[in-house]
């Protein structure tokens, strides 16, 4: 066990995994709120209603991304490559797409947001994962037929994003990264690699949104503290592996183009401070991916390696290797019909 893991964070570290995890999780700043208010003015509203729907359901342009990014990908054959290096090259044309905290953060109960145009840390890699499965399980005639494809994103990102796939309120969302890619691997879309890269076992618990409930919006609703606070026992009790800060140059040769890069963070009770995609290059690992500092998607100027030890929030990292779509759970019986 690293002696680091669960020592109490300095404050900077702590501000700054904070202002990169709390993305998706943390409710939306008083000035967001007061803003959204003078937006709506009536809650109740067609127009407060209709901008709620658009956030859930996706914007025109949002739809449009996904449309040209799929006929891009076909036109390039990537369905041929390993989904690794189709997510990769999907993955940087998203490069300078602006980075928004907090996107899955929608008024109201549990929904899925369907958001390209701003992307956090884990919705960039949920997207890139999502169109990358579905140019490999699908051929270009899925562009035929619109009500079908948005239908098919729409089930492969719930997939990807909620607990056994299925979305059932704020505390199935896969909130913690380490359960993220356990999750998804159990359902045969990555496989977590960080054991046989040379990773050790971290044995710290997971507490973090149990113990920071007035951080949350959801976590203030009947019951909703006790069964987070469950789902993180689970957690703690789960074995996990990740690769030290010190040893990461020494796995970068195993390390994939594609493969999902979680770093693991310093602060006590939280798993994972970041996440991205490995990009390989000359022979160095670097990391694609929606930082804050930067506010865009970008590629990182230095390896995968020294950039982990320059941040004082992260000391290793988590890696989960996409796996090319052909499992039993690929065609559920809810899966969209084609040509309805």
């Amino acid at each position: 066990m690293n002696a680091r893991r669960g020592a109490p964070a300095r404050t900077g570290a702590l501000a700054h995994v904070i202002q990169v995890y709390y993305r998706r999780l943390v409710r939306p700043s008083a000035a967001i709120v007061a803003l959204l208010a003078l937006a709506s003015c009536d809650a109740g509203s067609s127009a407060e209603e209709a901008r709620l729907l658009a956030m859930s359901e996706g914007t025109a342009e949002d739809w449009d991304i996904v449309r040209s990014t799929l006929a891009r990908a076909w036109d390039e054959e990537l369905h041929l490559l390993p989904l690794g290096e189709t997510m990769a090259r999907i993955g940087v044309t998203f490069v300078g797409t602006a980075y928004v905290p907090a996107t899955l953060e929608v008024e109201g109960p549990e929904r899925l947001v369907i958001n390209l145009r701003e992307l956090d840390c884990v919705t960039f890699v949920e997207n890139v994962l999502a169109l990358g499965r579905l140019v490999h399980l699908h051929d270009p005639s899925a562009l035929d037929d619109e009500d079908w494809l948005r239908d098919e994103y729409r089930r492969l990102l719930t997939g990807i994003r909620y607990r056994g796939g299925k979305l059932e309120g704020y505390p199935s969302r896969l909130h913690y990264f380490s359960e993220w890619i356990a999750d998804n691997e159990a359902r045969g879309l990555v496989r977590d690699v960080s054991r046989e890269l040379g990773g050790v076992a971290d044995e710290t618990p997971i507490d973090f949104m149990s113990t920071h409930p007035d951080a949350y919006r959801q976590l203030s609703e009947p019951g909703v503290v006790d069964e987070i606070a469950r789902m993180e026992a689970r957690l703690s009790a789960r074995p996990r592996y990740y690769i030290g800060e010190d040893h990461i140059e020494e796995a970068a040769p195993g390390i994939a183009h594609g493969d999902i890069i979680a770093a693991t963070s310093t602060v006590a009770g939280l798993d994972i401070a970041h996440t991205g995609l490995a990009l390989v290059r000359d022979g160095s690992v670097y990391l694609l991916h929606a930082p804050l500092v930067g506010s865009e998607v970008q590629i990182s100027e230095v390896p995968l390696s020294a950039r982990v030890q320059r941040i004082g929030g992260q000391d290793g990292i988590m890696v989960a290797r996409p796996l090319d779509p052909g499992g039993a759970d690929e065609e559920p019986a809810d899966a969209p019909a084609r040509g309805r």
